[in-house]
């Protein structure tokens, strides 16, 4: 198990490697899973040599490896993030489309999104604050969300000013309806299911802060 996981409670927030190396001891050996653009791209680098998890990515690649470095860079071998990357044994490439076949025809176990805000009722938002000179970028996170059977979300749980991305209901325009199974944060883990929103470890606080921060009932599902 990782390091960060053995207990559910730890005293410091989490960093996001260490949410990266969190989320990545979590997915299942053998899945076939998506990394979505920015710190979801991280879990590459945190997966067990020998897990046979198979890596998708958005612009058409089957087993990626982890992040590139030095002379392993080749700027032909992207993420859909465009940041360099290595390939695995029996890696494939693909078009574009069939790609996108791929996460639309329910093929993916997994996929690891970004957000702005998660509502309490899975509800995504990640493509757009609704700020006026914000530049909208939903790409293919509306397919993944809909289309992989289970969906991930990596985030800070708070923004810079304090306000809680965890909410019940979004404000920002919406990605993806009731789609949010689990919600990995620099604070806590929280499962989203029909039952509510449990909070399975935490990180640096302790569930009681938490739900006195958080204007969303939560349900103590941490460990000793």
């Amino acid at each position: 198990m990782n390091p960060a996981m053995r207990t559910s409670h730890r005293n410091a927030p989490l960093d996001k490697h260490e949410i990266a190396a969190v989320v990545a001891g979590q997915i299942p050996d053998g899945a076939f899973v998506n990394l979505g653009i920015g710190q979801p791209t991280l879990v590459a680098d945190h997966l067990p040599p020998g897990s046979g998890v198979v890596l998708h990515t958005e612009n058409g690649m089957l087993n990626m490896g982890p992040a590139a470095q030095g002379s392993e860079v080749d700027p032909d071998l992207t993420n859909a993030g465009k940041v360099p990357v290595t390939e695995l044994p029996g890696a494939a490439y693909f078009h574009h489309a069939d790609s996108f076949a791929m996460m639309r025809g329910g093929h993916l176990d997994i996929c690891v999104l970004g957000a702005y805000q998660v509502s309490a009722g899975g509800d995504l938002a990640n493509w757009h604050t609704g700020a006026p000179d914000a530049i909208p970028a939903v790409g293919g996170a509306m397919d993944l969300a809909i289309g992989a059977k289970q969906v991930f979300v990596v985030m800070t749980l708070f923004t810079k000013d304090g306000t809680p991305k965890l909410v019940r209901e979004c404000s920002y325009p919406l990605t993806g309806l009731g789609c949010v199974d689990r919600v990995y944060t620099d604070l806590a883990v929280f499962d989203i299911s029909p039952r509510g929103v449990g909070v399975t470890h935490t990180f640096g606080t302790t569930f009681d802060e938490l739900a006195a921060r958080l204007d969303v009932p939560l349900l103590d599902d941490t460990t000793p």
